[in-house]
């Protein structure tokens, strides 16, 4: 009897020693993990924000003047071509406005291709179906696309843009099917629209060289080193290539893609 009430005892010292290590393993693993951590404070910009800014009022005017003339783009189709992590006013924005001209939109993503498991990345149901949209380096919500990008072909558009966003573009440029469609676009001389961060796309696309065109002023020297001329300007349109640098020129960039489809 005595035998078994020591190896009760034992046994449960034992489990008493086990768990006081799993809760030192714990604590420790919990310092380690919160030293590799970050307080969670994003800046972003809030579409509110941006047009009431100051200087902004053009853009302001732009959204919220009644379009006069609604079938200016009546039987146009144009695709958007955007990724996770596209600038939420840069896709929206242009968006908004080409059907209120009567085009018809369809939102073109990269089909869903997850990191392998051990990038210890973890993606919502919803991404199968919908892209990611921030602002600046918040995320704030997603939107559902129409098409993957191995489902479309030169002749179902008669124009394509693409959104900035910092993070977009570094998906879609490693993308072989927008690259390869991008490429075909281009020898097709039909419309090829970029903003902010975009045109690097082109750029991996290789289509820049001895092109005049603009962009964010952080990749401005990618798309000098893509072999293209660039200027600071709101936007330029070069043959088949408009682009422009930043959220604040929306307006333009809209614009100079509608007054290239109405010409062509």
């Amino acid at each position: 009897m005595k035998t078994i009430y020591k190896t009760i005892v034992a046994a449960i010292i034992g489990i008493f020693a086990i768990n006081n290590l799993n809760a030192q393993k714990t604590s420790h693993e919990l310092e380690v993990v919160n030293q590799l951590a970050s307080q969670p404070a994003v800046v972003n910009m809030p579409v509110s924000q941006l047009l009431n800014a100051p200087g902004n009022e053009a853009l302001r005017d732009f959204f919220f003047k009644p379009v006069k003339d609604k079938t200016v783009l009546k039987g146009k189709k144009i695709a958007v071509i955007a990724a996770d992590g596209f600038e939420e006013i840069e896709l929206l924005g242009p968006v908004w406005y080409f059907k209120q001209l009567g085009a018809q939109v369809d939102i073109v993503a990269p089909k869903f291709n997850p990191a392998p498991a051990r990038y210890g990345l973890v993606y919502p149901e919803m991404s199968k179906t919908h892209i990611m949209a921030i602002q600046y380096l918040q995320p704030v919500g997603w939107i559902k696309f129409d098409k993957t990008a191995d489902q479309i072909n030169v002749n179902d558009y008669h124009a394509v843009f693409i959104p900035g966003g910092a993070w977009n573009p570094d998906n879609l440029r490693y993308d072989k099917d927008v690259i390869k469609f991008l490429q075909d676009f281009n020898k097709s001389g039909k419309l090829i629209a970029a903003i902010c961060h975009a045109p690097v796309v082109l750029a991996s696309a290789d289509i820049l060289k001895g092109r005049k065109l603009t962009g964010y002023w952080n990749i401005q020297v990618d798309l000098k080193n893509a072999g293209a001329t660039v200027v600071d300007e709101p936007v330029v349109t070069d043959g088949n290539i408009v682009t422009s640098r930043h959220p604040i020129d929306v307006a333009d960039f809209s614009r100079a893609v509608e007054s290239w489809l109405v010409k062509h």
